[in-house]
């Protein structure tokens, strides 16, 4: 990605398939991530091609609102796909909290509606440069975890963890605080996933390339289209 009570638990999600994907085998549900780089995406052919969900970008720190968002959305959810908003997170500029609520605000609510995913934190690289935004590991899960419940106190749902194994290593130290409670999408730009991060079972969503068929990152939901459709009705 680019910057500028009564749920249900993750493993009765995925029961009904639990097997790991790879970009080869397309028995798994089929999605993409998108933003404002994208431009104008006709998501009627995403769905002829075979896709079934889109996560795409709302906003950014507590400044930045992706301009193509409103449009994204409408057009997936007019083309029939299960879509969710995801927020590029910022933790050196304001606090997790803060972040949740821009982020609900301008478009990463979630109703169980069954077409809504629940909203993704984007927690990666600083674009700025500054590794792990200069927090240490342990101010760093206090920022995650202030977004999360945030998020979970407005909405009912956990958001879903999009990270890569590297950062989240070396800038969390590695937690397991998160396992048991939200969705994990990891990235990894490979013919598997390789090692996840501590605590995870299973990846909920695997980001596998950056490039391909369709526009934007490449995604597979790790499960059937039913478990997909469950993950989206909380």
């Amino acid at each position: 990605m680019k910057a500028s009570t009564g749920l249900l638990t993750l493993a009765a999600i995925l029961a009904s398939s639990t097997a790991s994907p790879t970009p080869a085998k397309r028995a798994s549900p089929l999605g993409v991530d998108i933003s404002h780089y994208q431009g104008t995406v006709n998501f009627n052919t995403l769905k002829a091609n075979g896709l079934s969900f889109v996560y795409i970008k709302a906003t950014e720190g507590t400044t930045y609102q992706d301009p193509n968002f409103s449009a994204n959305y409408v057009g997936a959810t007019n083309a029939g796909l299960i879509r969710g908003g995801y927020h590029f997170a910022h933790p050196d500029s304001s606090s997790g909290a803060t972040q949740a609520n821009y982020f609900l605000a301008h478009g990463g609510g979630w109703s169980s509606d069954g077409i809504t995913l629940p909203g993704a934190l984007d927690i990666e690289y600083n674009p700025s440069g500054a590794e792990c935004y200069g927090l240490s590991a342990s101010a760093m899960v206090s920022w995650i975890k202030d977004f999360s419940n945030t998020y979970h106190s407005k909405t009912g749902v956990y958001p879903v963890i999009y990270t890569t194994t590297d950062w989240w290593t070396t800038c969390t130290g590695n937690s397991a605080s998160f396992a048991s409670t939200n969705p994990l999408w990891i990235a990894r730009y490979s013919s598997s996933i390789g090692t996840l991060p501590a605590g995870w079972a299973y990846t909920t969503f695997w980001q596998y390339a950056d490039s391909g068929p369709n526009p934007g990152d490449q995604d597979e939901f790790n499960g059937s289209l039913q478990g997909l459709k469950n993950l989206a009705l909380g």
